[in-house]
């Protein structure tokens, strides 16, 4: 049996899990569509995460797919963090707010929290996915034992292995294009950086599982051409946003919409990790020279804390808008007429 009937899918096409854009609305009128649905629980706790998995099951009956983050544990860095905060207080102040005293970690990796782990694993999804690495030895033995495919992110063929040899049934092959965090296990190593057609290629032919492509895929002749590479599905997030469905903003929504929009860049300045989205005045501050990042979430919590700064003054030029190459391409149609629109681009390539 191919992991696309183990899924239970017609389409060949994943919505990709967005942390603050996927919703169980979105994934649910994803799946109804004949492709697979997700939502995210990277930025929620185990009570949230409950909730949102409950709620996408009483909207569809059908299969979908829970990512959660299996980063590893932040480095407490009192003197780096310091000197972070330090380093913003003019980004704050321009807003007349002040900076945190301190910082924190606002979401926390499924390896260290068993209760959210526990909320996954008694949902039993169709589908579990995990991003920034992999769960332990024995929750992906327990994740199996539920029946629940279990898919992780791979930027390198290195990750893919390690992914196969802990038991992973495929792997999502993210490219330099794709929008949002970039899945690498380390971000203090060195990045790849390859692109989506060279690391689909590479990863079908030597990961030993399937491969789903995954980076700057906007419309239907972009799946045919992951799928002409040997990837069995392609997953987009990107072509997603601009669905009513989703819980992008209205200025993430217009932004979308302007040409700047292909300009995007990956930082690190936002959130403490390497993370695609669309440039703006927080990446383009993090462009200059910047004291050293705290740890992934711990950088967030400031980030979140300028962004709400700004927002509150109308500006919202320091917002986390996540977002891959050919950003402009996506189009606000609701979720399951763009999932018809991308199976008849994908015919029409063949």
């Amino acid at each position: 049996m191919t992991i696309m009937e183990r899924l239970g899918i017609r389409i060949p096409l994943i919505q990709a899990p967005m942390a603050g854009i996927s919703t169980p609305a979105l994934a649910a009128a994803v799946t109804h569509a004949g492709a697979l649905g997700a939502i995210a629980i990277g930025a929620s706790d185990a009570r949230g995460a409950r909730a949102m998995i409950a709620e996408l099951r009483a909207l569809t009956s059908g299969p979908f797919n829970v990512n959660a983050f299996a980063h590893r544990t932040p480095r407490r860095d009192a003197d780096r963090e310091a000197r972070w905060l330090v380093a913003m207080h003019p980004l704050f102040q321009a807003f007349g707010a002040e900076a945190p005293a301190t910082l924190r970690a606002p979401y926390t990796s499924v390896r260290d929290d068993d209760e959210l782990f526990r909320a996954v694993l008694d949902a039993a999804p169709a589908v579990v996915s995990v991003h920034f690495g992999l769960p332990t030895d024995a929750q992906i033995a327990a994740l199996k034992q539920a029946g629940s495919v279990l898919i992780a992110t791979a930027t390198s063929l290195a990750e893919a292995s390690a992914a196969r040899a802990a038991g992973c049934d495929a792997v999502v092959a993210q490219g330099w294009e794709a929008g949002g965090h970039r899945g690498v296990f380390d971000p203090d190593a060195a990045d790849e950086r390859m692109d989506t057609a060279t690391l689909t290629r590479l990863l079908v032919a030597r990961a030993g599982v399937p491969v789903i492509a995954a980076g700057g895929i906007m419309d239907g002749r972009g799946i045919r051409a992951a799928l002409a590479l040997g990837a069995v599905a392609a997953q987009l997030g990107t072509a997603f946003i601009g669905c009513p469905e989703s819980a992008a903003d209205a200025h993430f929504r217009a932004r979308l919409a302007q040409a700047d929009a292909a300009a995007t860049v990956v930082t690190r300045v936002i959130s403490g990790r390497p993370a695609r989205g669309l440039r703006n005045r927080f990446t383009a501050w993090g462009e200059g020279l910047v004291p050293a990042v705290p740890d992934y979430p711990i950088a967030y919590d400031a980030g979140k804390a300028l962004a709400a700064a700004a927002r509150a003054h109308g500006d919202h030029g320091y917002a986390a808008q996540w977002a891959g190459t050919g950003a402009t391409a996506a189009r606000a149609l609701p979720a399951a007429e763009l999932v018809a629109v991308l199976q008849r681009e994908m015919i029409a390539a063949n």
